[in-house]
């Protein structure tokens, strides 16, 4: 019985799939079978139901899981104990949101680059719930979201704040004063899939205060949503430094709401 055939089973029980238990132990999905199969040999008894199409453990297979967690976990913790924080290597596969991706994104990865040559990052974009649910599943490492997550399974640290504001193309808009409900009301907000944690925050904040908006879900891309602000389509809530630009050159304009927007949550995870 080796670690690499414990991490195997514990893979495939976990994600299950051999598939992605092969893609995150970085071995084809035969060499994963394979370690499996030595593993089930040595035991002298089957870990898995291979008469299902998905990674369905046996009743041995369940009592094995908690143990081989508990070894794969010694193993991080020795290599851990020897290791400098400068030494971090070997492949770290993460979630983004399109916000970060178009932001301080390359500011992380030079860092990453400068302090962890070893490290290599494999940054998966989407959006924050997909995101989510494949973080419960361990198909991602970790991933960088907007909005606190909708599994308890999933812990949760916030790493910083985004400042929001209402955007919307000239002239739409009259004057700098703060639109009263009422009058949010009589246009088109944009917004993206239910699938992004800032569409979630917005609906909470909007169905809290009763409001009942003309939403249109335009897109899973922010950028698809500034054009269609730009071309006056409707209302938009962005990020303030992200539509900063085309605030600057006059393209779009801001403005407020009363009641304003709660903030929207930290970008966890």
């Amino acid at each position: 019985m080796t670690l690499k055939q414990l991490e195997a089973f514990y893979l495939a029980a976990t994600l299950g799939s051999f598939v992605l238990a092969a893609q995150r132990a970085h071995v084809t999905q035969s060499s994963l079978s394979k370690r499996i199969a030595e593993l089930e040999a040595a035991l002298d008894t089957p870990l898995f139901d291979r008469s299902s199409k998905r990674a369905q453990l046996t009743e041995a297979g369940h009592r094995l899981l908690p143990s081989a967690r508990q070894m794969l976990e010694l193993k991080e913790g020795v290599k851990a104990s020897v290791r400098s924080p400068a030494e971090l290597a070997g492949a770290c596969r993460f979630g983004i949101s399109e916000l970060g991706a178009l932001t301080w994104l390359p500011r992380l990865v030079a860092r990453v680059r400068q302090q962890h040559p070893l490290l290599t990052l494999q940054p998966h974009v989407d959006l924050g719930r997909r995101l989510e649910r494949q973080v419960a599943r361990g198909e991602l490492d970790f991933a960088i979201v907007p909005g606190p997550p909708d599994d308890p399974h999933v812990i949760a640290h916030p790493v910083g704040d985004v400042q929001f504001t209402w955007a919307a193309a000239p002239g739409r808009i009259k004057g700098r004063r703060a639109l009263s409900f009422d009058e949010l009301s009589q246009h088109p907000v944009i917004t993206m899939t239910e699938g992004s944690g800032l569409t979630r925050a917005f609906d909470v904040w909007a169905a809290d205060n009763g409001l009942r908006m003309q939403r249109i879900v335009a897109s899973n891309s922010l950028m698809a949503i500034v054009g269609l602000t730009l071309a006056d389509v409707g209302l938009s809530f962005l990020p303030k430094t992200f539509v900063r630009p085309w605030i600057e050159r006059k393209a779009l304009a801001t403005f407020r709401s009363d009641p304003p927007p709660r903030r929207p949550p930290k970008l966890p995870h």
